[in-house]
């Protein structure tokens, strides 16, 4: 699935940022598909995607081109990401199962950003050290952005398969249109509705970004 990220000034900085959004958003699709293998669907495992191994998980344009584009681009933001894991929702048995896989994604995020916020706020040498500090705080802060970012309710985001778990049986129709033409939707609100996703977003990860780590997430903004 595609994701945002804050586009920097900085050239070294923002292809750090990329790398580490990357690899982030590996893990996110690595955990959709482990959490629908344990829930009974096996078409992740069968395709050869529940693997951490980054190239069975590499998008030509989500993954190289688009990010290419957005570096050369104007602007401040890039967005790229992972190939989306299959899965098949006919194989999960029970009425929650969808969500519960939706869910996994964010959830690895939030549980990469809770670890190395933990040892930002414990470990005294990663604060001491700038280098140490922006390295794990990037890892917090991109992890955060993935975790909120998928849990918006635009198809084909995560928070979109939560919310339609809820919707009635009759709204199947909306469902069928929204993940045909989701992804087109959620295009358009980032082109033009950018600045005002971005202040949910930030707004969100600075409630987050400072129980997590001790430090309000100005000092890693600062570093940018």
């Amino acid at each position: 699935m595609a994701e945002i990220c804050y586009h920097t000034g900085h050239m070294d900085t923002w292809i750090f940022i990329v790398i580490i959004l990357i690899f982030s958003a590996i893990l996110h699709e690595y955990a959709h598909g482990y959490a629908a293998y344990a829930l009974g669907d096996p078409t992740a495992k069968n395709m050869g995607r529940l693997t951490l191994n980054p190239i069975p998980h590499v998008d030509p344009f989500f993954t190289i081109l688009l990010p290419l584009i957005m570096i050369i681009l104007p602007g401040n933001f890039i967005i790229g990401g992972a190939k989306p894991v299959p899965i098949n929702p006919f194989n999960l048995r029970g009425k929650y199962d969808q969500m519960k896989v939706a869910l996994a994604g964010p959830g690895s995020n939030i549980a990469l950003a809770i670890f190395f916020g933990l040892l930002i706020r414990f470990v005294p040498v990663i604060r001491e050290n700038e280098s140490l500090f922006f390295a794990f705080a990037a890892v917090v802060f991109i992890n955060l952005l993935l975790a909120v970012f998928n849990l918006l309710p635009i198809p084909p985001l995560d928070g979109s398969h939560v919310l339609f778990t809820f919707f009635p049986s009759f709204a199947e129709k909306a469902k069928v249109f929204f993940a045909q033409y989701g992804l087109f939707i959620l295009i358009f609100a980032i082109i033009f509705f950018a600045p005002y996703i971005f202040l949910f977003l930030f707004f969100v990860i600075g409630l987050l970004f400072y129980p997590i780590t001790g430090l309000p997430l100005g000092e890693f903004i600062a570093f940018l």
